[in-house]
C-alpha cells in the first residue's frame, strides 16, 4: 500500500511568518536609516545600511513559502525548489533596483520627486 507524504504545512506557516517578521524588521532599519542614507552619495546610500540582512530573510522566507505551496501540489521537493529560488532571485533583484530608484528620486527631488498623483 502506498501512503501519500503530508503537505508541508509548517513549512508555509514557517516560511510566511520568516518573511513576515524580516519585513517588519526590514521597515524598522529602512525608517531609522533613511535620514543618514540620504546624506551619502547616490551611488553608496544602500551599501552598509544594514537593510542587506532583513531583506535576505524576506527572500528566504519567500523562498520557503513559495516551494512549500508548490509542493502541496505533489511536486517533487527539488523540483518546487527549482522553481521557487530562481523566481525569487529575480522578484528580490527587482525590488532592490526599485528600492534604489526611489532613494535615488526622494535624494534628488525630496519627496516631490514622486508623483504620488499619478497612483489616483
Amino acid at each position: 500500500m502506498y501512503y501519500f507524504p503530508q503537505p508541508p504545512y509548517f513549512l508555509i506557516a514557517a516560511g510566511l511568518f520568516i518573511g513576515l517578521t524580516c519585513g517588519l524588521a526590514f521597515e524598522a532599519t529602512l525608517k531609522s536609516q533613511v535620514k543618514v542614507m540620504l546624506k551619502k552619495p547616490a551611488d553608496q546610500m544602500l551599501k552598509g545600511s544594514g537593510l542587506q540582512l532583513p531583506f535576505l530573510g524576506i527572500c528566504v522566507g519567500i523562498c520557503v513559502f513559495l516551494s512549500a505551496g508548490l509542493e502541496i501540489f505533489l511536486f517533487d521537493r527539488w523540483l518546487c525548489y527549482a522553481i521557487s529560488l530562481p523566481m525569487t532571485i529575480f522578484i528580490a533583484a527587482l525590488v532592490w533596483i526599485q528600492l534604489e530608484s526611489v532613494l535615488k528620486q526622494l535624494k534628488e527631488g525630496g519627496s516631490k520627486a514622486i508623483d504620488l498623483d499619478a497612483f489616483y
